[in-house]
This record gives structure tokens, sequence and C-alpha cells, in this order.
């Protein structure tokens, strides 16, 4: 254990759920940490900074334009301050009150989630359409384009997508629809990146904003994302998150970011996305990570994560459970570790199995969406060989 590990009374865990923010997201290369080191060492203007991040970001994506945010939730707050208030100075003094301007975002219903809190934190109202019949089990329909066209309004600002495995309309159709009533549309992609071509496919639809997260797959630093697309709505969200105090006189922000044109008089006051704001540390890690992430370095990989997985599957072998590795079937993506517990043959159920590993010596979190179901889930990203013989030791003392 590490000193600062021992100064502090912390005790680490094994990850075995993958790149989740609740432990810390995906693991930061030697290269990253270096040169969020480096950076500390510095005093930079941010606005400077952000500027450069922004062409890079523009380049990895093919957009107009790309910011740096403090997470993805935060990128999806960021945007819709964008869209709501665009370059109008007392919408953006006045969010998260909307009243007197076009404030509500359409979305499907099967896309809400908890996530869209950020959405509505900026004053957005979520207006849904569709109906999720295959979830209720009553019937195979799901939302259909029509439904978005038939609420589109004054009251409209814009449009949220949530893209994911079998999101439906798809992307495409919904950003037809809502640009044929010239309206935005923002996307939370925040975890659908693997494959990278996902950087410049889903801006290339015509999506007006797109959402990542820059701890995943990326493996920046856990509280960092990506803004990218139209320059007016990016540069809109960058004025609504930076420091302001700065005499009008004296104000020069980034060209890739503001219009001055559009933006005349000086800076606004402090915005809605004050309290999101990243450091020169968090900046330089994600445009650090991002070009290694674009290199493909982390492809060579998946081989070793699937040495590990299938060590564990070997050694929990004659045990009242079934194991099954999954592929998503492409050389970027991680495998994944399917265990099905036969619950009633050992007196367990998953949840039990699942509480017994994290209260263990070392405590081991395994991914735990399948729970319910009576599975584990082993995600191999944070995964030494060391750490899979622990995994398949302390199951096979919980279960035998």
């Amino acid at each position: 254990m590490s000193d600062l590990l021992k100064k502090y009374s912390l005790q680490p865990v094994i990850n075995a759920s993958g790149s989740v923010t609740r432990l810390g997201g995906a693991p930061m290369s030697r290269a990253v940490i270096d040169a969020m080191a480096d950076m500390a060492q510095h005093t930079v203007p941010l606005d400077v900074l952000q500027g450069i991040a922004c062409r890079a970001i523009a380049s990895a994506t093919r957009t107009e334009a790309g910011l740096v945010t403090a997470g993805a939730a935060a990128g999806l707050t960021l945007g819709t301050a964008g869209i709501l208030t665009r370059w109008d100075r007392s919408r953006m003094e006045s969010l998260p009150d909307t009243a007197g301007f076009a404030n509500e975002f359409v979305v499907s219903r099967e896309h809400r989630s908890g996530y869209d809190h950020a959405v509505r934190a900026a004053g957005a109202k979520l207006i849904e359409v569709g109906f999720n019949d295959i979830v209720s089990g009553a019937g195979v329909r799901r939302t259909e384009i029509w439904e978005y066209e038939a609420v589109f309004r004054e009251s409209t600002a814009g449009v949220l997508y949530v893209l994911g495995p079998g999101s439906v309309p798809p992307l495409p159709l919904v950003v037809d629809a809502a640009h044929k009533h010239n309206l935005p549309i923002l996307v939370d992609a925040a975890a659908e990146l693997p494959p990278r071509a996902n950087l410049t496919e889903i801006a290339a639809t015509g999506a007006d904003l797109v959402v990542f997260s820059g701890g995943k797959s990326i493996r920046g630093p856990q509280s960092s994302g990506i803004l990218a697309g139209r320059r007016d709505l990016v540069g809109s969200a960058f004025v609504q998150m930076m420091d302001l105090d700065e005499h009008p006189q004296l104000w020069v922000p980034p060209a890739e970011l503001v219009n001055l044109q559009k933006l005349a008089g000086g800076p606004p006051r402090h915005g809605i996305g004050r309290g999101l704001k990243v450091s020169k540390e968090t900046i330089i890690g994600l445009l650090t990570a991002l070009e290694l992430f674009r290199s493909g370095i982390y492809d060579s990989e998946i081989d070793r994560q699937h040495t590990v997985l299938e060590h564990i599957v070997d050694e929990l072998q004659g045990l009242a459970l079934s194991c099954t590795i999954e592929n998503l079937g492409d050389s970027e993506s991680s495998p994944l570790l399917e265990i099905a517990l036969d619950e009633a043959a050992i007196g367990q159920t998953a949840f039990d199995v699942c509480r017994r590993l994290r209260e263990g010596n070392p405590p081991i979190y395994p991914g735990h969406a399948r729970l319910a179901q009576g599975a584990l889930l082993i995600h191999p990203l944070h995964l030494e060989e060391e750490a899979g013989r622990d995994i398949s030791r302390r199951l096979t003392e919980i279960i035998s």
C-alpha cells in the first residue's frame, strides 16, 4: 500500500466494474499523468488553453468547435445553456429561469434517465414523446418520428437524443426532423466510445452538439468531458462556464470560440456553468488522452483482458454457476464476463454475493447491472492477472 493511502487510511479495491464514475473512471496512462503534473507547474490563461483545446477537439470530431468540460453531465448542462441562450446576454443572466423564451427540449420517453437532470438544471423543460411498449410488454412499437414533429412549437428550444445500442428512432432521422423545424439537437453520447469512429460519425449525422465522457474509454481525467459541435453553441457554452471577472476593455476571448460581432460590449457576467469549471491540468490531461485514444494504442490490451477473464472461468469450474464471456465483435471493445449464479443451490442471491465481495479482503466491486437476474459482471479494464486470481479465490470461498 502506498504512503498516500496509508496517510488517509484508504483501502484500495479491485475494480471489476470498468470505467464507472463511482470507482474513479478508467485508468489513466503515465503519459496523461505526466502531462497533468507538468501543467500543474505552469500558469497559463485558461481561455487560451480552451482555445487550443477547441482546435484539437474540432479536428478529432470533425466539427466546428470543441470544449473540455467537467465531465459529460457538465457538457449536457453547458450544451443546453448554449442552445437556450445563444449569444443573448439577458438570457445568460437569467438561467435557470427561462420564463419568456423557448425552453422546451423534446425527448423520447425511453431516452429518459436520471442523467437528464443535467439538462433540466440549465432551465430546460423536457417534453416526452412516444411509448416504450417493448419494456412495458404492451406491444412492439417504439417512439416514431411523427411524434417528435407533433409537439414542435414556438416554445421548443431543441431536441435531446440519448445515444446507445439500439436507440430509436435512428439518430439521422431525428436530426432531419429537428432541422426541418430549425431546431438544434443535443446528443448524449457519454459512453459511446469505442468505436473510435464515433468521434466523427455521430456529428456527421448533422447533430448540432455531441457530448462524450473523457474519463471512460478516452482514459482522461475522470472529471473530464467533451462538448463538440456548432461554433455558436459551443462558444455560448464556453462563456457561460469561464471566469469572466475581466474589464470589457481588456477581454480578448479565443476567436475559435467567441464571435465578438455576436457578443459585442465585453464579457457577460458569470454564467450558470461557472461551477462547472475545469482546471488547466484537466484540460491538458484530456487532450493528451484524446490523442492516445485516437492512435489506437489501447487496442493491444484486448487480448490480455480476454486472458484474464478466461483464467477466471477456468478457476471457477465445478461451482454452482455458469460463465459466459461476451464480445462486442470488434477490436476496440473490452470483453465482459457474466457469472450467472445458481442462487437456489448456493443459498444466496447475487446481491448477497456482491455484498460479500465488497466487504471482504481485498474488497471487490463487480458490475451490478444484472444482479436482479442473478448474475455478476466482471469487466477486465482494471484487472491484471493477480486481481483475476483474487476474484476467483473470493468467489470460491463465498460460494463453496
